[in-house]
């Protein structure tokens, strides 16, 4: 049984953050009473937070945002990445900021509770961030006091015990489709709102490990008609809808553990010649369908202002990345080149194949955190796709 760490509870305190080594945080109940286990990883965006919660990749994990004004912006039904939360609760610094925007439809608490989400505020964001990076990812719960002002910390104690932890855990099956279906939603404008692509010029085949809306949305701006399927559809089933190219989506959870269906799927793709590119997941999946290996990383990689380099180019981009998982770059076979690199921490950020129209990056040229400095990226696919077809 998990061991509490003594800490004794302040007049104040409507809620507990619970750690898989025992310490516990005292603070302010938010969103709705719930008591999930989750891994508890730090994101350092200033903006963002509802795409953050939203974001499928985010599956099995809590978040503590280390900005202190969160939902200054409120909620809207526009910047959601999946229609439903798969982040299990988040922590704050400080209570939940009043909103102040024209796009506001709902206010983050609100929010949080129609998600069915836990959420603690008053945290010593500042400390749980030192822990985490000094210490390495580390299992939570969030539970809030009963109607009679007790705090089930014992309770508490015996589901976190209970959990797997995100380590050998396929998420991917849980976050993923479960049909084929067609997108044509294209980029926002401040005038219109999101677009839809009429003309599309080539048809991409996107692998749903967890895909995020906007991800789809930049695919469909290139001019690509998209069909999605579900992430554990076969290599024959793919090419039997006559693809252009194929995409490996981002998502959640132990790309060893996804690896079991997807790599040989993969495989077969690849083996057609088709031009292939992933992101994040994707790019895990396809580098171990390629031979290399994974790795589960101390603290990850979670925020929007990461810098990554292009070794191809010597350029700098300032991307946004959400992972756990990293590909050892050490482990890449030969005729597969490492094409970005954190700075840092060095860690692998991208891959080629050389020779044939493959490519990967392990962070997110969707989100706009450059603002736009790695949206290269989806044209760099549609070329391929162009000479592959020439």
């Amino acid at each position: 049984m998990l061991t509490i760490k003594p800490s004794p509870r302040p007049a104040q305190a409507t809620a507990a953050l619970l750690l898989s080594d025992g310490s516990l945080y005292w603070g302010k109940a938010l969103g709705k009473k719930a008591t999930f286990a989750a891994e508890l990883c730090f994101n350092t965006g200033m903006t963002g937070y509802q795409e953050v919660m939203t974001d499928p990749s985010y599956a099995g994990q809590t978040i503590t945002f280390t900005f202190p004004h969160i939902g200054n912006v409120g909620t809207n039904d526009e910047d959601i990445e999946c229609l439903t939360a798969h982040a299990r609760g988040c922590v704050l610094a400080a209570d939940i900021t009043q909103p102040s925007s024209w796009r506001e439809q709902q206010h983050f608490n609100d929010w949080l509770i129609s998600q069915g989400l836990p959420a603690i505020c008053g945290v010593d964001t500042r400390r749980l961030t030192r822990q985490l990076r000094d210490g390495g990812a580390l299992g939570c719960v969030i539970v809030h006091q009963e109607d009679d002002g007790s705090i089930d910390l014992e309770g508490a104690a015996a589901v976190l015990a209970a959990w797997g932890g995100l380590e050998g855990a396929d998420l991917a099956k849980e976050v993923s489709c479960t049909q084929n279906y067609a997108w044509d939603e294209s980029l926002w404008d401040l005038e219109a709102g999101y677009g839809k692509q009429e003309t599309p010029k080539h048809h991409v085949v996107a692998v749903d490990f967890g895909a995020k809306r906007n991800i789809l949305r930049c695919l469909a701006h290139e001019g690509c008609q998209v069909t999605v399927v579900p992430a554990n559809t076969s290599a024959d089933d793919i090419l039997a809808l006559n693809p252009d190219g194929i995409f490996l989506s981002n998502g959640p959870g132990d790309p060893a553990a996804t690896g079991v269906y997807a790599e040989a799927m993969i495989k077969g793709v690849i083996e057609a010649g088709k031009p292939l590119f992933g992101i994040c997941l994707g790019h895990q999946l396809l580098a171990r369908a390629l031979g290399a290996k994974t790795k589960k990383m101390h603290m990850g990689h979670r925020g929007a202002n990461h810098p990554v380099k292009d070794l191809t180019t010597g350029k700098v981009e300032i991307t946004s990345q959400n992972h756990g998982f990293a590909v050892d770059a050490e482990s890449l076979p030969a005729g597969v080149s490492q094409t970005h690199i954190s700075l840092f921490d060095k860690t692998n950020e991208g891959l080629a194949v050389e020779g044939k129209p493959i490519f990967s990056v392990q962070y997110h040229p969707e989100a706009s955190p450059g603002p736009q400095d790695s949206h290269y990226l989806f044209k760099r696919f549609v070329d391929l796709i162009d000479q592959a077809k020439a």
